[in-house]
């Protein structure tokens, strides 16, 4: 079973796995949780002068004997009714390491004239990813992990809107366009002062009007440069507009809001729940899609509708546990039902199609 432990950064050795994310000063993480360290991790982080951090301890209990036993009924009907997930995006090491040294020049060097550059190749990088088994589904899990650094929030984003642009039949001209806005549509935060962006806490409202304009700031670093579009810069200025008007900073309505910024939106608010910040815990996957789903009138209903078909929630073969109390092995997703898949009890081997059997509307996955 693994276990908490509290260790002064100097203390650590390569090998250790941290049990919980490393920000940087925009808030985006440099190291995720459970990432295994080493030397250059660890050199990295006291430079930073992070003084101390949580590990994960393993006390010795196998996998083996944690392992749940499975039924013959539900090994039968679970060979029976597998079925493989849709293609989803995944990204190798190597592009996994370029993105991550390209995402960080970006931010850390907003007004050089190397950005475009750098914004063009990290697209060109994801697009081809995307292409390469033509995916058209996020398992969200694998996209926020990797074994050393996770990817910064704005790959993320670029990443999930890439994918839902696909799913809404977009050409690859403009889903790879959405991918450049995506990347840069926090470029503005690099102008908001430090104690603001770094703050353990909510804002108060000065410091929320003064965040409120990093969409603006974006806006005029980028509007200017021959390789960022139209479409492009009016993204980064509205992605956190909602169609109701109530969003920021012009407080536009649906018709005004451009067609990539109704994707951005939903794919920046989904990746900010599930994203665990110093001041907040990350809310749970399923938690963070029904929020997604209540707020019909501030989101594009399309864009939404995208957006739920392109994520998998719980990737086949998984164990999860039912309100029954039962746990259960999934055999197949249902893309207009991402909270129900079909699955089986591991116990009784019963089949559970939660999306589509009126007599399991009463059981859900916790």
């Amino acid at each position: 079973m693994i276990q908490r432990k509290y260790i002064r950064t100097r203390q650590l050795q390569p090998g250790m796995k941290l049990d919980h994310p490393v920000v940087d000063r925009l808030g985006r993480n440099l190291v995720a949780r459970g990432a295994v360290l080493d030397e250059y991790m660890i050199a990295s982080m006291i430079q930073m002068g992070i003084m101390s951090v949580y590990i994960q301890i393993d006390d010795g209990v196998s996998e083996e004997e944690n392992s749940l036993s499975v039924s013959p009924t539900a090994q039968e009907n679970i060979e029976k009714l597998r079925t493989e997930d849709r293609a989803k995006v995944t990204l190798s090491a190597s592009v996994r390491e370029r993105v991550a040294t390209g995402i960080q020049f970006i931010y850390n060097n907003p007004e050089s004239p190397e950005i475009d550059k750098a914004t063009n190749y990290i697209a060109d990088s994801l697009m081809d990813s995307i292409n390469q088994n033509n995916a058209i589904a996020i398992d969200i899990s694998a996209l926020k992990t990797s074994d050393e650094y996770t990817f910064k929030h704005s790959v993320d984003v670029a990443t999930i809107s890439m994918i839902v642009a696909k799913q809404q039949g977009m050409n690859s001209n403009q889903i790879r366009e959405i991918g450049v806005a995506g990347l840069l549509h926090d470029i503005g935060k690099t102008k908001v002062p430090t104690n603001i962006l770094n703050k353990p806490g909510k804002l108060n409202n000065q410091e929320f009007e003064i965040m409120k304009q990093h969409s603006l700031f974006g806006y005029q670093m980028v509007k200017d440069r021959p390789d960022v579009s139209e479409e492009v810069s009016l993204t980064i200025l509205e992605h956190h507009e909602k169609i109701n008007g109530s969003g920021y900073p012009m407080g536009i309505t649906l018709a005004q809001i451009c067609p990539y910024a109704r994707i951005l939106t939903i794919s920046d608010i989904y990746d900010a729940l599930v994203t665990e910040r110093p001041y907040k815990a990350a809310y749970s996957q399923r938690d963070a899609v029904e929020i997604i789903m209540s707020m019909t009138r501030e989101l594009d209903i399309n864009a939404m509708k995208a957006f739920l078909e392109s994520m998998i929630l719980y990737p086949v073969d998984s164990i999860v546990e039912l309100s029954n109390g039962e746990k259960a092995r999934v055999v197949k997703n249902i893309p207009h039902y991402i909270l129900r898949p079909t699955v089986v009890g591991l116990t009784s081997g019963k089949v559970y199609e939660l999306g589509e059997d009126l007599n399991c509307a009463n059981i859900i996955i916790l």
